[in-house]
């Protein structure tokens, strides 16, 4: 099977089977291709939150605009931002990359300097928009290889956010929640939008050519 044919595949999944639960395998491959995204600068300014605990997505689904996918779904993935971008965030980073390629600390100084001055110009709300475009793309990675393996999935905006941040305890780490994720297998009598065709423009209609 093809990306494309994954992508055909999945839809937005609207009932979960909670009976079922996705391996641990599966899980670590849909962590993996998130962690392996590309980000700005290689900052990867962004932390995946893993959720299974019922009491916690019970918790969680109290901010939910779909509160039974939150629940019944077997995995909930919190996708969750920087809330700020500081110094000392983006040295360690660049130090473990010096580290790791064997390099002298300092190697990239140039290049830190510069998005340090950039971002010392900007707001801490303006630092988190920009984090949590990073985060998309990871998330879309994510959702990706969901459906390479046959795994249901829904993206999610439509939960409070504060909720979430709040049970998650994210603000204690320098974080905020952007995106979520549900993973799982589908409830075939229940999901009303699986028999659906899908719409999408025509290439014709979504290519602009130049």
């Amino acid at each position: 099977m093809t990306l494309i044919d994954g992508l055909n595949w999945r839809h937005a999944t609207k009932a979960y089977d909670a009976t079922k639960k996705v391996s641990q395998e599966d899980l670590d491959k849909i962590i993996e291709a998130a962690r392996l995204a590309p980000s700005s600068s290689g900052l990867q300014p962004f932390r995946l939150a893993v959720i299974s605990d019922p009491e916690t997505k019970n918790r969680l689904a109290e901010g939910a605009f779909n509160p039974e996918c939150m629940r019944e779904c077997s995995h909930v993935l919190v996708f969750a931002a920087w809330d700020e971008y500081t110094e000392a965030r983006i040295d360690t980073i660049y130090n473990k990359t010096t580290d790791e390629r064997d390099m002298p600390r300092g190697r990239f100084d140039r290049y830190t300097d510069m998005i340090k001055e950039m971002y010392a110009a900007q707001t801490s709300e303006q630092h988190f928009i920009h984090a949590s475009k990073q985060a998309y793309i990871a998330f879309g990675l994510a959702l990706a290889q969901a459906a390479e393996l046959r795994i249901d999935s829904t993206p999610a905006e439509g939960f409070d956010n504060d909720v979430v941040d709040k049970v998650l305890q994210l603000k204690e780490k320098g974080l905020r929640s952007v995106l979520v994720m549900y993973v799982g297998y589908r409830d075939e009598e229940r999901d009303w939008l699986a028999p659906m065709k899908k719409v999408r423009n025509d290439v014709a209609d979504f290519v602009l050519t130049y």
